[in-house]
C-alpha cells in the first residue's frame, strides 16, 4: 500500500525551493510513496487532511504562516504523521513563530563565511541506524549555525569554526547537522544540508534524506501500534504558546 505524503515549497527563491521539491519529489516517488506538492501554506489549512497523511515535508524558507496552520501541522504529528525537511525550507522557515521551533528541532541564526565555505560533516555514533555505513564527508556550501533543542538526538556535526568572526573567539564546537526527535506520537527529522539544489543532489545527502523521509513516515504505524495497545489513542493536543505570536 503507498504512503501519502505533502510537500510544500515556497519562500525565499535563493534556496531553489521548486527544484529541491522536485529532487524530493522523485525520492518519494521512488520509494513507492503518492506525493502531492503544493507552493501554498493553505495546503495546511485541512487538519483532517493533515492527518491522514504519513509524511509531511516543509520547503519554505523565511516568510510567515498563520498560527493555526502551525497548530494544523503540529496535531497532525502528534498523531504519527512524519515530519521531515533540510535547510532553511524547513529550520528557516518562520522566524516569528516559536510554535513551529520547539516541534522541529532547531532554528537558524547564522552562516559564517556564506555559501562557498569547505567543511566537514562527522557522523556521529548514536543509537539511530539512520546513518549507519555512512564516512565524514566534505561540503562546499553553507554552513549552518543552530539554536538546536538539546531533547534531539545528533546524527552529525560540523565543528565551528571554519571561518573567521564574532563566533570565532569561544572554544571549537561541534554542530549538529542532523538530527531526529519526537513530537507527540510523530517521528520528526532535519538535515541541515541543501542550501541549493545541487547541494540536495549530491549523493550523501540525497540518501539521508531518503532514509530520514523514511524513517519519518513510519511513525504512522508507530501510533496506530501504540493506539491499539491504551483505551483510545486519544492525547491531549498542544496549543501552543498562548498570545506569544
Amino acid at each position: 500500500m503507498k504512503k501519502h505524503a505533502m510537500i510544500v515549497w515556497g519562500g525565499w527563491n535563493g534556496h531553489e525551493p521548486e527544484q529541491v521539491a522536485k529532487i524530493f519529489k522523485g525520492i518519494l516517488e521512488e520509494e513507492n510513496f503518492h506525493v502531492e506538492v503544493s507552493n501554498s501554506l493553505d495546503s495546511y489549512a485541512d487538519v483532517e487532511k493533515l492527518k491522514a497523511l504519513d509524511l509531511i515535508v516543509p520547503h519554505w524558507t523565511m516568510g510567515e504562516i498563520e498560527k493555526k496552520y502551525v497548530l494544523h501541522i503540529s496535531e497532525a504529528v502528534m498523531d504519527g504523521v512524519g515530519l521531515a525537511g533540510c535547510h532553511g525550507g524547513m529550520c528557516d522557515s518562520f522566524r516569528n513563530n516559536v510554535d513551529w521551533q520547539f516541534m522541529t528541532g532547531g532554528n537558524w541564526v547564522a552562516h559564517p563565511g556564506n555559501d562557498g565555505v569547505e567543511y566537514m560533516v562527522n557522523i556521529k555514533h548514536s543509537t539511530s541506524p539512520l546513518l549507519e555505513g555512512f564516512s565524514d564527508f566534505k561540503v562546499v556550501s553553507e554552513q549552518y549555525y543552530l539554536h538546536v533543542d538539546p531533547a534531539v538526538e545528533v546524527l552529525a556535526t560540523t565543528r565551528f569554526p571554519v571561518v573567521d568572526g564574532p563566533h570565532a573567539t569561544n572554544k571549537a564546537v561541534d554542530m549538529p547537522v542532523v538530527w531526529t526527535k519526537r513530537w507527540g506520537l510523530g517521528n520528526v527529522f532535519y538535515n541541515s544540508l541543501g542550501h541549493q539544489a545541487n547541494i540536495v543532489a549530491m549523493p550523501e545527502v540525497s540518501l539521508i534524506m531518503r532514509r530520514g523521509f523514511l524513517w519519518a513516515a513510519e511513525g504512522k504505524k508507530r501510533a496506530k501500534t501504540l493506539a491499539g495497545t491504551s483505551d483510545n489513542g486519544n492525547h491531549t493536543v498542544y496549543s501552543g504558546m498562548g498570545d506569544s505570536q
